[in-house]
């Protein structure tokens, strides 16, 4: 019986221990989770800005080769 009982002294140490880790744990959890959403909400306001800069450089390309095709259309009919 004395064998019991000393289990039974270290019973709530364990469970206190495990409640600390679980705590721990969840603490963890919650902040690694809000690191996770503002990390998908900068991924998404990145990917807006590239598709804003893409268009961006796609008119300034079209319109410098309108530009270097009337130039060639000037020089040709000099």
């Amino acid at each position: 019986m004395s064998s019991m009982s000393h289990e039974e002294a270290y019973q709530p140490l364990d469970i206190k221990d495990l409640e600390l880790k679980l705590d721990q744990l969840i603490e963890l959890y919650q902040s690694v989770k809000s690191e996770n959403d503002t990390l998908k909400v900068k991924q998404e306001v990145l990917i807006r800005e590239k598709a804003q800069l893409l268009e961006k450089t796609t008119l300034a390309k079209n319109r410098v080769e309108a530009m270097i095709s009337r130039l060639k259309v000037m020089g040709q009919g000099s």
